[in-house]
């Protein structure tokens, strides 16, 4: 049978445990929504590189067009100045551009085809990429929400439990409660039972005094502590 001193001093580390806990879990609210925040910013990250791609595919097409009407322009240039020329050679010599521009203009017109298919292609992405980002963010969005009605109720949970725990702490003697607070700073479980003659905290062997002390079960009794880690240690029948 235990004592009175350590029956209360189990019931506060017990109830401490509880709102420890609580804290812990509390403060991984917070963390858990800006991950799950920074997964959404990263799903918005696909689509813009997606998007991105799509400009990227979209200028060059821009581009391309521009330098096909400049070649155009130079051909039709070399078509009217060739019906005005009355020289063979000059006539020739006009007869080569013309076929250099039309043979580039070919050219420039098969990379646009290309282009046009990675702008279909790049759409495509595009559209995929939206609607599985937009799944995904309904998905983390409903899961911030829920967090956030978790995070109330913890409060309210946290709120109960520290009342819990003054309500512990009045229970305990003076001389017994600052060696609890001493140790529950540092280190928890504070109180432990003795099992095999090992602490229960630090699992190495007490002294015979401390496990001779922690059979006491008398109201007055000088708590029982650990000479390897300082805990309150108790015999367990």
């Amino acid at each position: 049978m235990l004592s009175p001193v350590l029956e209360a001093l189990l019931i506060l580390q017990d109830r401490d445990t509880k709102r420890l806990g609580l804290e812990a879990q509390l403060k991984a609210v917070p963390e858990e929504i800006e991950r799950i925040r920074q997964t959404i910013a990263s799903e918005q990250t696909a689509i813009d590189a997606a998007r991105a791609e799509l400009h990227e595919f979209e200028s060059k097409k821009k581009l391309l067009e521009t330098e096909i009407g400049m070649v155009e322009s130079k051909l039709a240039k070399y078509r009217t100045d060739q019906l005005a020329v009355r020289k063979n050679d000059e006539y020739q010599a006009l007869g080569r551009e013309i076929e250099m521009m039309q043979g580039k203009i070919g050219e420039m017109e098969g990379g646009e085809l290309e282009i046009m298919y990675s702008i279909d292609a790049a759409k495509k992405k595009v559209a995929a990429a939206t609607a599985t980002a937009k799944a995904n963010i309904a998905g983390h969005e409903s899961r911030i929400q829920a967090l956030g009605e978790r995070e109330v109720g913890l409060k309210e949970e946290l709120k109960g439990a520290e009342q819990q725990v003054e309500a512990a702490r009045t229970a305990v003697a003076a001389p017994g409660l600052r060696i609890y607070d001493r140790l529950a700073v540092r280190t928890m479980p504070a109180v432990v039972p003795i099992r095999g003659g090992k602490c229960g905290g630090c699992h190495l062997k007490v002294s015979s005094d401390a496990d001779s002390a922690s059979r006491s079960n008398k109201a007055g009794a000088e708590l029982a502590v650990c000479d390897q880690c300082g805990r309150i240690v108790y015999w367990e029948s």
